[in-house]
């Protein structure tokens, strides 16, 4: 159904998430052995002059999509050998890609490719922070859930063992200094976003300042990252410099239940940061736990925080990558909505325990 440019973003959400990866046999093998995920769309082999080579993963509501370049003209080549592997489309499901798309423009995003309608379903593609794309994505309603365009349903489709894992709760990403309030002003004029959070955060002799935008439809979130210049070297700096610039440093993965969701995840072998005992020793003066116990958490490394609306708990991955930068998270809301600050400045810490004693980025 067509709609205007003034309700072009009003119910945006993610339809999938693309990865561009130097080994896509390793990468699949990791996403289905360590998560859950399950092929559910691919090539049986790529076409003859096939630029790339792609497979469609789903767990529960979560869809992505692993590309690997063949030819050295695609467009991951280049961003592989400045990132290494890592998100380089985040896919937004809209109700006419053509508005969308042309409404994005006029308002300032830089065009990527023009709207394209292939197997039913109607793309296009703009710039958004980084080497990091938005593609708009319009599908018939009687498609139900399609593999993403030019792949085909694999036969027996199943999810696999179920992680807990449902869908994407938010994408965390780093900018360089200087360039927040930009990246903001970019999602809040042209796609319509809300400005939902902010906090400036102090960690020893480090910084950061945090600003989460969310879409209208309240279905897609980014917790936009910057690093404050103080003359210490963070975590933060150091995805930039590792990374070659601004991208996704972690995806949000939400749970109902996140207990569960570390013992199946950490029984496939994915390592999870630890936090020091003195954390949960201090916990009960802190937070009234409304699901849990102290020692349940203790023994997983599930750390807690409040906000107005109620609880949350999250756990982050340790990074696989060559480059030590992209990571996951497992997050369960208790009502909670927003993004407490003691969450925040546990991540930054939780991230910082990774690095040796005197690194700092190179």
């Amino acid at each position: 159904m067509s709609v205007s440019g003034k309700h072009a973003f009003d119910d945006l959400h993610v339809d999938h998430v693309e990865f561009y990866v130097d080994d896509l046999v390793k990468s699949v093998e990791g996403f289905s052995s360590g998560y859950g995920f399950t092929v559910y769309a691919k090539e049986d082999t790529p076409a003859t002059g096939a630029t790339a080579h792609s497979i469609g993963l789903g767990l529960n509501r979560i869809r992505l999509l692993l590309t690997q370049p063949l030819v050295d003209e695609h467009s991951a080549v280049g961003y592989l050998a400045r990132h290494g592997d890592g998100v380089a489309d985040i896919a937004l499901r809209v109700a006419d890609t053509t508005t969308a798309f042309r409404e994005a423009v006029r308002r300032g995003a830089t065009p990527v490719a023009e709207p394209v309608e292939r197997d039913g379903v109607m793309t296009a593609t703009i710039g958004a922070f980084g080497d990091v794309t938005h593609t708009f994505v319009e599908r018939r309603a009687d498609m139900g859930d399609p593999p993403q365009t030019g792949l085909w349903a694999t036969s027996g489709f199943a999810y696999g063992p179920d992680s807990g894992i449902n869908e994407i709760d938010h994408f965390a990403v780093c900018v360089h200094p200087g360039d927040l309030d930009d990246t903001v002003a970019f999602y809040r004029d042209v796609l319509d976003f809300d400005l939902i959070f902010t906090e400036h955060v102090e960690v020893g002799e480090q910084a950061m300042i945090t600003k989460v935008v969310q879409s209208r439809s309240g279905k897609v979130t980014l917790t936009l990252i910057e690093p404050v210049a103080t003359g210490v070297s963070g975590h933060i700096d150091e995805f930039l410099t590792n990374h070659g610039g601004p991208g996704v440093q972690h995806i949000a993965f939400n749970t109902n239940n996140i207990v569960r969701a570390v013992d199946i995840i950490r029984e496939r072998d994915v390592e999870f940061l630890s936090t020091p005992d003195a954390y949960y020793s201090a916990l009960p003066e802190r937070v009234d736990l409304a699901r849990y116990t102290v020692d349940e958490l203790r023994a997983r490394n599930i750390l807690v925080d409040n906000d107005h609306d109620g609880q949350l708990f999250q756990i982050f991955t340790k990074s696989v990558h060559p480059r030590n930068t992209i990571f996951l998270e497992i997050i369960e809301r208790l009502g909670a909505r927003g993004f407490g600050s003691g969450n925040i400045k546990a991540l930054y810490e939780a991230v910082e325990r990774t690095r040796e004693p005197g690194d700092s980025a190179a």
